[in-house]
């Protein structure tokens, strides 16, 4: 079982950054991917980004390359999403989560544990 806690969601203005970051305990591998994922209210939960651990391959969503960056910490086995330029449109509930795999998976469906989501809400 993994268990992935994230944390660093709040409150931001339009043009604003913030951290997000997401530490994993329990039986993690070094062949795990994880990825990054964001649910508005009304609306599905939507791939942001995602990184291979052992390689370090990053992908992203069309909506936010260029404005985020996901990076890790291996040591830390921690991941983390930077977020710059804030838009109102990027509020939503992000949640981190791990694939039992070394690809990428741009799906819920691709991923086989979740943290319980953090806020990041950003006024106009």
């Amino acid at each position: 079982q993994v268990t992935l806690v994230e944390s660093g969601g709040g409150l931001v203005q339009a043009g604003g950054s913030l951290r997000l970051s997401c530490a994993a305990s329990g039986r993690t591998s070094s062949t795990y991917t994880r990825g990054w994922f964001r649910q508005a209210p009304g609306k599905e939960r939507d791939f942001v980004a995602a990184i291979t651990w052992s390689t370090g391959n990053t992908y992203y969503a069309d909506s936010v390359k260029g404005r985020f960056t996901i990076s890790r910490d291996n040591a830390k086995n921690t991941v983390y999403l930077q977020m710059n330029s804030l838009k109102p449109e990027d509020t939503a509930v992000y949640y981190c989560a791990a694939r039992r795999a070394t690809t990428v998976a741009g799906s819920v469906a691709g991923y086989d544990y979740w943290g319980q989501g953090t806020q990041v809400t950003v006024s106009s």
